[in-house]
């Protein structure tokens, strides 16, 4: 099997190396996202930009399950490669296809049905865009399949050390989505209903050249119907890691679904001036979530080869890459403001509330990023409940302030961002505590690693003396 083990040489090499990739290939994912907002908002107005955006947070609780259980799969694999088990790794990968499968089905049929009452009862939408924000969501939904699949797939590669290979995926998938959301918005004006069937198509085109790259590239993936099998012993190995991490994201998705009804609350403006908000955020996350799948992707491979010293080394070297990445975007971030908010085609009242929150999250997000890498080490050793309680603290935290002073004269609609620096403050505290206790370390499962090199020396051992004796 050709891939790329990050066991030796030194971790920030690795760490930067790997992390590029991902992070080109997450802006190219929120340059689409943003394409959609941008077209959208230019010739449908400001009630399709704001259908749009107020469903963010029901399309990342979806994808969440999608992301938590397919990084399961991939530290399972991850920490099997790192120990050069190669039939181990098969196994864990064709059980997590057949999981990631039937959580998309799943995802797509519930989607489906609960649209409206999610965008009533759960959003709060204003009824003038409520049939606009269904229609969206309901077309949007079919694109979760294959959502599902390339998460897996993705999640594969990164586990065996290929973290290019998705950005070629992402190519894709951002050309066909821009270019069809041009012909249908722009060009056959289907409004909303363009714009989620334009990303129904690149999904689609990603995930069939993920998969052809899967299957062709790597011979050890390449499965019939029949050669899929379910393992259940790697299976609940992958759910007790990937739940937490789906858990956390969903966690993450309804306090986030809270916080957009908040904003709902203050008017159509104050929603147009929030998704793009939200968009614009994203793009300030890229570094910490790369940097947080390359630490997974590190952490467990020098796990599984029982070597934590590297692990150790390598959070501090990633800490330097990530912070300089994130001061450098927030400094832009801050500083083009005016520009950013022009391109959506913002009115007056929603481009005011947009000035203010973009320079609000710019500062937030430099708070997240000083803890969010560190997530992929909990997940690498099987911690991976403690970034779900960290999430859980700082959203929990987050509603309670904004809900609290949504109202008041001391912060009123502006909580609708600044909550963020309460949440992440919290966050970064517990995170870096849990993490510098040590505690992190100090789990059952590493024995079944050093299990596995312990026999491999021994073997060696073995063999030396019958290589001795014949010379």
């Amino acid at each position: 099997m050709h891939s790329k083990s990050m066991t030796s040489g030194a971790p920030w090499k690795h760490v930067l190396s790997f992390s590029l990739p991902v992070l080109t290939g997450s802006l190219l994912q929120q340059l689409y996202n943003t394409a959609d907002a941008i077209i959208v908002g230019r010739f449908c107005g400001e009630d399709s930009l704001s259908a749009v955006g107020t469903t963010g947070s029901l399309v990342f609780f979806f994808l969440a399950i999608a992301i938590g259980f397919s990084a399961g799969v991939g530290v399972v694999i991850a920490q099997f490669f790192g120990a050069r088990q190669e039939e181990k790794v098969r196994a864990a990968a064709s059980s997590g296809i057949i999981l990631l499968a039937i959580l998309g089905i799943i995802a797509t049929i519930l989607a489906w049905l609960t649209a409206r009452v999610a965008a009533v009862q759960l959003l709060d939408v204003d009824d003038s865009i409520v049939d606009l924000t269904v229609s969206y969501f309901r077309w949007y939904a079919l694109a979760m399949l294959f959502q599902y699949g390339y998460n897996i797939v993705a999640s594969i590669l990164r586990a065996i050390g290929d973290s290019a290979a998705s950005l070629y995926f992402l190519m894709v998938s951002t050309v066909l989505n821009i270019g069809l959301d041009l012909l249908f918005v722009a060009w056959f004006h289907w409004g909303v209903v363009g714009a989620a069937v334009a990303t129904v198509i690149a999904q689609a085109g990603c995930y069939v050249v993920a998969h052809r790259y899967l299957t062709r590239k790597y011979p050890i993936f390449r499965f019939t119907w029949r050669q899929l099998t379910w393992d259940p012993t790697l299976a609940r190995s992958a759910l007790k890691v990937g739940m937490p991490i789906a858990l956390q994201l969903v966690i993450v998705s309804f306090g986030l679904t809270f916080i957009q009804r908040a904003a709902n609350g203050f008017g159509k403006a104050m929603t147009a001036s929030f998704t793009v908000g939200q968009r614009i955020e994203m793009y300030l996350n890229l570094p910490g979530n790369a940097f947080q799948t390359t630490m997974a992707t590190f952490a467990a491979q020098n796990i599984g080869a029982g070597q934590l010293q590297r692990v150790r080394v390598g959070v501090w070297q990633t800490f330097a890459i990530c912070l300089t990445k994130v001061l450098i975007i927030s400094a832009c971030v801050t500083l083009f403001a005016d520009q950013i908010v022009v391109l959506f085609g913002l009115g007056e009242q929603a481009s005011t509330y947009c000035h203010a929150h973009l320079r609000a999250i710019a500062l937030a997000n430099i708070i997240l990023s000083l803890y969010i890498p560190l997530f992929g080490v909990f997940q690498a050793s099987n911690h991976s409940s403690v970034p779900m309680i960290v999430a859980l603290s700082a959203l929990t935290l987050r509603n309670l302030v904004t809900y609290a002073f949504r109202h008041s004269p001391f912060l009123g609609y502006s909580v609708v961002w600044w909550n963020s620096v309460f949440g992440y403050s919290l966050g970064l505290i517990i995170a870096w505590s849990y993490y510098l206790s040590g505690r992190w370390q100090r789990n059952s499962s590493f024995a079944t690693h050093r299990h596995s090199v312990h026999t491999a020396l021994c073997e060696q051992e073995e063999k030396a003396p019958a290589q001795n004796t014949t010379q």
